[in-house]
């Protein structure tokens, strides 16, 4: 049995984090020691990894959800889990896109030499007026 606190350093997922899941259904509720500590088992920690790996490659708390659900059917066909993941994907990639359009003007305007005012800084103006930049971003 883990505590809250064990949960937290094995897993590097802070404890207010821990009890959030609790409450959207991610993990269950543990069990409470005779202090009313929470103990949590290993199958808890093991369910908390996957949803911390999952965080952080972007996937929604929806996304986690069904992916949960789904690894309870070890028997059944990934299709959907390649689903979840695929459109993720496709979204990564949509706002790597915007975000290259984005260095790509940023670039842009802050190609200046540093030799002139506030009042002439090419920043300022491509600011002040989104008609100077080349892309929308």
């Amino acid at each position: 049995m883990y505590s809250i606190g064990d949960l937290s350093r094995r897993t590097g997922v802070k404890i207010p984090t821990i009890r959030y899941y609790e409450q959207m259904g991610l993990i269950a509720a543990p069990e409470r020691s005779e202090g009313n500590q929470r103990r949590y088992e290993r199958s808890e920690l093991e369910r908390l990894a996957f949803i911390r790996h999952a965080r952080d490659l972007g996937l929604s708390i929806d996304s986690i959800k069904d992916l949960l659900a789904l690894s309870q059917h070890p028997e059944r066909p990934c299709g959907e889990a390649d689903r979840i993941a695929s459109e993720h994907l496709a979204t990564v990639r949509e706002k790597i896109a915007r975000l290259k359009k984005l260095e790509q003007e940023l670039e842009r305007i802050v190609a200046c030499d540093g030799n002139h005012t506030v009042g002439d800084c090419y920043v300022i103006r491509a600011l002040a007026d989104h008609s100077m930049c080349e892309s929308e971003h």
